[in-house]
């Protein structure tokens, strides 16, 4: 039996939507790799910055709310994914190729921001 047209157009949507995913992935997910190191900069950075304060509050418990901003964090890079999906979907070359780099620039920058913010309100004497 013969597909339908609205049957083929929505296999073509999926089978894009499948490839623009994978191709997603395949741009982030490198890159999570940068947006973690710079936010392990900033927090390393406040820590030596304030050491003998930090040192004294170095406990179990700070370590396990640090991991817990750190997946936090993470979970929140994923927001990249829909704004790439966007980008893909409007077919418009130059604003994935341009894109890409702004958003990752943004979101590392906002989150490097709210990790000093943190980071400060934590290690402050």
């Amino acid at each position: 039996m013969p597909a339908t047209e609205g049957e083929a157009r929505t296999r073509g949507f999926w089978s894009r939507a499948g490839e623009y995913v994978a191709n997603g992935l395949r741009y982030w997910e490198p890159r999570r790799v940068i947006y973690n190191a710079i936010l392990a900069l900033v927090v390393l950075g406040h820590v030596w910055a304030a050491w003998p304060v930090s040192r004294d509050k170095l406990s179990l418990d700070l370590v396990l709310i640090c991991f817990l901003l750190a997946v936090i964090a993470n979970i929140l890079y994923c927001a990249a994914y829909v704004a790439d999906m966007f980008l893909q979907f409007s077919g418009l070359d130059i604003a994935t190729r341009w894109g890409r780099p702004i958003l990752l620039t943004i979101g590392c920058t906002f989150a490097a921001t709210i990790a000093h913010f943190v980071v400060l309100a934590t290690f402050s004497p």
